[in-house]
């Protein structure tokens, strides 16, 4: 019997556990009547890892769900470059995006016209941002989800324009409102430039998600942004788009230096440097931050099972003198804190996809509680939560939450395998 235990242990050698360390430390898991109190610590230490293993999962995938909802919406429009002009026009526009097309890795090259004017509207006005684009990129952006009216309306010399949602409903207009465009750039006169003044029709309400957007666009056509800003035939910019938004840089380097004097290539880190700057600190920030709580987590593995060590000092001795060597006690209590870290790493995942899935009910019922916006579009840029999982980001922190907890283990399964039989069972 006495050497029972260690020939099994050296038998099962190829196994994580014996079976009687298997049962050992199920019962250590399950810890009987009289320990309670171990119980619940164990089990806060489980409570405490999955919802820092969800918070984690849910802060990060919200975090690129922003990012990549924002990145989608803003090249949409803007492309992934735009070759400006100085002083706001490109006369020798078609000559530049031949060049830009014939630049190895660019896929297209439109005219753009963008010129911030004045809008009024029965007594009511507004800064908006007029947007002059080729017909079929007007019909054909997937980014412009029609809330209102018809696209198709709008054609050259027709005087109808879309308009971003909340911009309509700033200026309290609707499909067939006819707006005015007010531009400081006039006609001459000798008594100063005249502001200019045109009237068009609202054919089509749309709305991008992002609010800086929706309260501020006016879409025409080319020729008639060229006519009310009086352009003639030249164009504000040139739109790029490329094979790789993350390689923009190096693929219009050489458009960059060909255009050298007489224009400026911008790419999209340029145009939201600051924005996606503050995204990329705001995430490693907040990845920091909460790992911390998943520390703190296992720190209560850790205590528990210290808690377990002196509580089963006695049963420990007594294996030890049944034959059981130290590492059996360093496996038993290491499968221990490391089942309680992995079924709390498994509960925080499921909980955090459950949250992902119901976070704009969730959103909107906490709202609904309190009485708070929490998700102002002004303020947030974009009209929902977005959410967007990585699976590395999730196996990352499934690993370091297995991680940490199987480190917690390791001094109280020293504490445990180093346990002197002698000392504890002199007096018994």
């Amino acid at each position: 019997m006495v050497d029972s235990l260690p020939h099994q242990s050296y038998r099962r050698g190829n196994m994580l556990l014996s079976p009687y360390e298997t049962m050992i430390a199920r019962r250590y898991l399950l810890p009987g009547r009289g320990e309670a109190f171990i119980a619940l610590v164990a089990s806060i230490s489980l409570v405490a890892v999955m919802l820092g293993v969800a918070a984690l999962v849910v802060v990060m995938s919200v975090m690129n769900g922003f990012r990549a909802e924002l990145f989608d919406k803003i090249v949409g429009l803007n492309g992934h470059a735009v070759v400006q002009g100085y002083g706001g026009r490109l006369p020798e526009w078609q000559k530049i995006a031949e060049m830009a097309r014939k630049t190895p890795g660019v896929t297209s090259a439109v005219p753009l016209i963008e010129q911030p004017l004045m809008a009024t509207f029965n007594g009511r006005v507004e800064g908006v941002l007029v947007r002059g684009e080729r017909l079929e990129d007007i019909r054909g952006n997937k980014t412009l989800q029609l809330k209102a009216g018809k696209m198709s309306e709008i054609a050259v010399g027709s005087r109808n324009v879309a308009i971003g949602s909340v911009l309509a409903s700033q200026l309290g207009a609707q499909v067939g409102s006819e707006i005015s465009l007010i531009s400081p750039d006039g006609q001459t006169t000798p008594f100063g430039s005249m502001p200019r003044i045109v009237s068009y029709r609202v054919a089509a309400i749309f709305e991008i998600g992002v609010y800086d957007y929706d309260k501020a666009f006016v879409i025409m056509p080319i020729p008639d942004a060229q006519q009310l800003l009086l352009l003639g035939d030249a164009v504000g910019m040139v739109e790029v788009q490329t094979v790789d938004a993350d390689r923009v840089g190096t693929i219009l380097a050489p458009l960059t230096e060909k255009v050298g004097g007489t224009a400026i290539v911008t790419d999209w880190r340029g145009m939201n440097a600051a924005l996606f700057e503050a995204l990329a600190v705001e995430r490693v920030a907040m990845f920091v931050v909460l790992s911390i709580i998943i520390l703190v987590a296992v720190f209560n593995i850790l205590s528990s099972l210290i808690m377990l060590v002196r509580a089963k000092t006695r049963d420990i001795a007594i294996l030890r003198t049944m034959g059981a060597p130290r590492r059996s006690l360093v496996r038993i209590f290491v499968v221990v804190g490391t089942v309680i870290g992995a079924v709390g790493t498994v509960a925080g995942l499921i909980l955090g996809f459950v949250f992902l899935y119901f976070r704009q009910d969730m959103v909107d019922f906490v709202q609904w509680i309190t009485g708070q916006n929490l998700w102002d579009p002004s303020i947030r840029f974009l009209t929902e939560l977005p959410s967007k999982t990585d699976p590395f980001e999730v196996l990352a922190i499934a690993a370091m939450g297995l991680g940490f907890s199987f480190l917690a283990t390791l001094y109280p399964a020293a504490k445990a395998a180093g346990t002197d039989p002698v000392q504890v069972l002199r007096y018994e």
